[in-house]
């Protein structure tokens, strides 16, 4: 009889969890998103391993007012899944090249990645977004990439797949690395070299009309705009995966990542390493998204060696300072070299000032890497630069081992063919 009357007491639970939840959900996108999560996690598990992508009104539509964004971008627009196999879902008709497309709520994540699992890249927008063991994953697929290149004529991974590119400001080799990893994986390319002159943003079309008819078109954006907070702007609006291709003087986080990639590689290490930022540190996009991923890491320190006019912004040290990583800034650019494995230059950005020439040439010129400084460098050192240069690197450093910067280029093909790969396949 107790058992009995138990069993009518869970049922009568169910009944009102149910309901309180579909009164919700009407209500509430929000709510509805956590009966999905909470109900479904199952049929959630089993749809990801067929790839299939979720209906529109199941994704979560976050406002500003309840969410900020730069949180929920930072935090969560890279997530790992483990996914368990199914039979009873192959021919659902959300299915979509294997992938499954998912911005679900905000909800603080710990996940590790465990060889063996898949896991899923949606966005990649700011270099918040990764912690060491994420890293650690792109890296090791970004050494498969390198195989792949070196060892035969192409692969087929993403036949079938298409890439649009659509940048707003000049680029060779970012597009370029792009283009190149997408065709060696088999993939197919639609190409913007000059979007804000060519392309109907010179008509006053809206960059959020322009993602959501250019994602009719392809299976993943690579884009790079002259205003910072273009790339979170676009990954909101679009229901396929968006790559930062550059955002004004905001963030250049596929540039960090093959940094950090060239810096293992060239170092053997990335724990207790000396990194020398020089150079235009208040505009450059790549040295902030640099910094951020070196605060990932234990014992850094960090230089900033730059002309009064274009120092590195507080907000940068400040976060550098949170994370316990240990900065100073100097004018000595020999003195910081001798002591650095990194010496990272970076070019003076006339585009940056505007109208005031007088505080580029200011700037320019006053810091520049040559044999001088390569001769109080350690043996062990590198020089990089994410390119172009102008003069802040002589050319006769071009020839000395330490100099990597075109080795740091070439890394750059291999990161991006690992990117495109876990944002399209999932593994």
């Amino acid at each position: 009889m107790k058992l009995l009357v138990c069993l009518k007491v869970i049922r009568y639970c169910k009944w009102i969890w149910s309901w309180s939840f579909i009164f919700l959900r009407r209500t509430s996108p929000i709510a509805g998103d956590i009966y999905s999560l909470a109900m479904s996690s199952s049929m959630f598990s089993m749809r990801a391993s067929h790839g299939a992508t979720l209906a529109h009104e199941q994704r979560t539509m976050i406002s500003d007012s309840m969410y900020n964004k730069s949180d929920f971008f930072n935090k969560h627009l890279l997530r790992f899944k483990t996914y368990r196999a199914s039979s009873n879902l192959e021919h659902s008709s959300v299915s979509q090249k294997g992938r499954i497309q998912c911005r679900a709520i905000e909800v603080e994540s710990n996940h590790t990645f465990l060889k063996g699992d898949k896991f899923q890249l949606h966005d990649v927008i700011e270099a918040q977004q990764f912690d060491r063991d994420i890293l650690s994953a792109i890296f090791e697929v970004a050494r498969e990439m390198e195989t792949i290149e070196k060892k035969s004529r192409g692969s087929q991974l993403l036949n079938g797949y298409l890439m649009a590119t659509l940048f707003y400001e000049p680029s060779t080799r970012t597009r370029l690395s792009f283009e190149s990893a997408m065709k060696r994986l088999g993939g197919e390319v639609l190409t913007t070299e000059n979007a804000r002159e060519f392309s109907s943003a010179a008509k006053g079309e809206t960059l959020e009309d322009t993602i959501r008819t250019v994602e009719g078109y392809t299976d993943i954006i690579v884009m790079r705009h002259f205003e910072g907070g273009a790339a979170r702007r676009a990954a909101m609006t679009a229901n396929i995966p968006v790559i930062n291709a550059g955002d004004g003087p905001g963030q250049h986080p596929t540039q960090a990542l093959l940094d950090v990639y060239t810096i293992e590689r060239e170092i053997g290490k990335l724990d207790g390493i000396k990194v020398g930022l020089v150079g235009d540190l208040a505009n450059g996009r790549t040295v902030r998204s640099l910094a951020y991923l070196l605060a990932k890491y234990n014992d850094v320190k960090v230089y900033f060696v730059s002309p009064e006019v274009v120092k590195m912004k507080e907000d940068i040290k400040e976060y550098l300072t949170s994370k316990g990583v240990e900065w100073e800034e100097s004018a000595d650019l020999k003195e910081v070299a001798s002591r650095c494995d990194v010496v990272y230059q970076t070019r003076i950005q006339r585009e940056r000032f505007g109208e005031r020439s007088d505080l580029y040439d200011e700037a320019r010129g006053k810091y520049i890497v040559d044999r001088e400084v390569l001769d109080v460098m350690q043996k062990h050192a590198v020089v990089m630069h994410p390119l172009p240069r102008l003069d802040e690197i002589t050319v006769d450093v071009d020839g000395d081992p330490r100099a990597a910067y075109f080795r740091q280029a070439k890394n750059g093909l291999y990161i991006r063919m690992a990117l495109l790969k876990l944002l399209l396949l999932g593994w």
